[in-house]
């Protein structure tokens, strides 16, 4: 039909092409045919051809083309709001073009620009309020202009496709430039802050819309709580700091708990067909190229997760009431579009559509979980192999997260609580030294159980050159959280701490072999690090009766110290050396409990000599045992 394949003739255009040349040729388009915009946005868009149209042109030369956006970008605006549904998805697509055309153009710190070229600065202010409550007015079902036909509802229902265009076009507003920051368009979508919030908590807390648009919700609401965070008041983190519905939260939470089950059950998968591959797979998976990481499909789910993330960060961080959502079950299930219904007392037969989900409109896809066992599950998976740059910022952003959770007491509460015991599935990083245990994994426990093996996986798996110093602060930070809690309330946790202790000691002991290239990498850092591990021996021999489930994890405390004595001469020599700095000495001595237990059997004499050095040295250790004797 386009003639390609005939010599000597040129290929055809689409009409919509060169209409496309004809509005950006100056020309009064509408001077000849007044119905010009009317049968234009009933074509196609092409958004190739636009964008490969303005693709090579400079800032300089895109000045020539400023009243044409400017008009084009008008009859866009008034197009969304028209009542022919074809016209509207081919505005919303026309405007997605313009906005990604104009904003990959780098003007510079001339942001004034930018503005003027899609709609003119002088009249910018209105037309991107009337363009905003036009696209909140979609995403409600609440048309602007009043519905003419008396026999349709109150109410109209928007189809799903155009809702899902609009948030792409408000994804491409926000999202324009490298640094969300920099972008001029998002003061303009701050002032609409109220309208544009009301709307994504309404279809968070819609089962059926939450469905189909929850991850976009996710995503826009994330990026517009970060828009000048520290610069200014954002009316996105206050929103959300306040929120109580309910219904909203949870929705929050199942859209999170989706995405990341996804990912979880894709591992799996992916582990699965792994072991029954045969002894090549086996022989590969030995040398670590079957890791979390090294496949590309993989990887872009890992990369599309970090929005996901990075609103529960934001959920866990500014909203209080968001904890108590954490261990709400969520069933796995993807409610589809709900069967169309005749409306009651219509005689023509009027279809409907409720928006309860049915029996009909549900897909099972999984089983039910709540959202926190689903996030430690992930973490899992991702901090396996921090080596791939993919996982290093989400395995940053899992650790901040369970900070967060550790922090607060009420999460504390039903991390701990024995009446709320749950199943997860730990997939544990494989290696050459050791085969994977299921001892533990097949029991129901409390969840900071969970988050114990998790940090003691964590410690003993990424002992490497490459030192993930700052997540190994955080992995001791969130056990230190959890044994704060568990003293100041005397909560004997049923746990096997064994595998914790050793766990800490072997992380000491491999940072005490390499100590002169950390100390050379990370200055002081090491000390802090190690003052941290001491803490915890610390706490477990003064505070251990207060937490400890029996007289024999004491036992078994002490018999571990003794055995790692070795350890502990060596870090009381570190101290000595670098006496010349009276902070590392002072934190280096307070672990003289640790050093007192492990010689006491058998070398009292340096006891003694140890005891008289700690006298010595003021700071607040000392003052904590004032009548402790050498004997003692």
């Amino acid at each position: 039909m386009l003639r390609r394949g005939s010599e000597g003739k040129k290929p055809l255009k689409e009409k919509v092409l060169l209409l496309y040349d004809a509005i950006f040729k100056g020309e009064d388009v509408a001077l000849e045919n007044p119905n010009f915009w009317d049968e234009f946005f009933l074509l196609k868009v092409n958004a190739d051809y636009l964008e490969k149209k303005f693709e090579a042109v400079t800032v300089k030369e895109l000045v020539h083309y400023k009243e044409d956006l400017n008009l084009f970008f008008c009859k866009c605006s008034e197009y969304i709001l028209s009542d022919h549904l074809i016209r509207m998805i081919n505005a919303t697509q026309t405007l997605i073009c313009l906005f990604r055309v104009v904003l990959s153009h780098d003007n510079g710190d001339q942001s004034f620009e930018t503005i003027d070229f899609l709609f003119g600065f002088n009249s910018a202010d209105m037309q991107m309020q009337l363009l905003l409550r036009a696209l909140t007015a979609i995403l409600t079902n609440n048309p602007l202009t009043p519905v003419m036909d008396e026999d349709e509802d109150d109410e109209r229902n928007y189809p799903p496709i155009l809702k899902s265009l609009v948030f792409q076009l408000l994804l491409s507003i926000i999202s324009g430039c490298d640094s969300i920051n920099e972008n001029p368009l998002l003061e303009y979508v701050m002032v609409e802050a109220e309208q544009i919030e009301d709307a994504l908590i309404e279809i968070l807390a819609d089962p059926v819309e939450r469905s189909r648009h929850g991850t976009d919700v996710l995503l826009t609401l994330t990026l517009l709580v970060n828009y000048c965070k520290y610069e200014s008041m954002n009316p996105y983190i206050m929103k959300l700091s306040v929120l109580d519905n309910e219904l909203a939260l949870n929705g929050l939470a199942s859209v999170i708990s989706s995405c990341l089950s996804s990912f979880n059950r894709q591992f799996v998968s992916k582990q699965e067909e792994t072991k029954s591959s045969g002894l090549f797979s086996t022989i590969t998976n030995m040398v670590g190229s079957m890791f979390i990481g090294d496949s590309d499909e993989q990887k872009q789910l890992i990369k599309s997760n970090e929005a996901v993330l990075l609103a529960l960060y934001e959920a866990v961080h500014l909203n209080r009431n968001f904890i108590s959502v954490l261990t709400h079950s969520h069933p796995d299930t993807l409610i589809g579009t709900p069967p169309v219904t005749p409306k009651a007392g219509d005689g023509a037969g009027k279809l409907s559509t409720p928006n309860t989900p049915t029996a009909d409109s549900t897909l099972y896809v999984g089983s039910t979980n709540n959202v926190l066992c689903t996030f430690i599950e992930y973490t899992s998976v991702i901090m396996q192999d921090t080596k791939v740059k993919q996982n290093v910022s989400s395995a940053k952003l899992c650790f901040l997260i369970l900070t967060c959770i550790t922090e607060d007491q009420f999460a504390n509460s039903f991390l701990h609580d024995d009446n709320m015991i749950f199943h997860i599935q730990l997939h544990r990083m494989p290696m050459r030294h050791r085969k994977l245990s299921s001892g533990d994994d097949a029991r129901s426990r409390p969840l900071a159980c969970w988050l114990f093996d998790l940090c003691s996986e964590f410690l003993l798996t990424h002992m490497m050159k490459d030192f993930p110093f700052m997540q190994h602060m955080r992995c001791i930070g969130i056990i230190h959280r959890l044994m704060c809690y568990q003293k100041k309330f005397h909560i004997r946790l049923q746990y096997h701490w064994k595998g914790l202790w050793t766990a800490l000691l072997t992380f000491a002991k491999f940072v005490l072999s390499n100590e002169s290239s950390f100390i050379a990498r990370w200055k002081n850092g090491v000390f802090v690090l190690l003052t941290q591990v001491v803490n915890l021996f610390n706490m477990f021999i003064t505070f251990g009766d207060t937490f400890l489930p029996s007289p024999t994890s004491y036992d078994e405390l002490y018999y571990e110290i003794v055995r790692m004595s070795q350890l502990f001469d060596t870090l009381h020599s570190i101290g000595e050396i670098t006496s010349h700095n009276a902070r590392v000495c002072f934190q280096l001595l307070s672990m003289y409990d640790v050093i007192i237990c492990s010689h006491a059997l058998h070398q009292p004499r340096r006891v003694q000599r140890l005891f008289n050095e700690v006298k010595q040295c003021p700071g607040q250790h000392t003052r904590d045992h004032p009548s402790l004797s050498p004997q003692d």
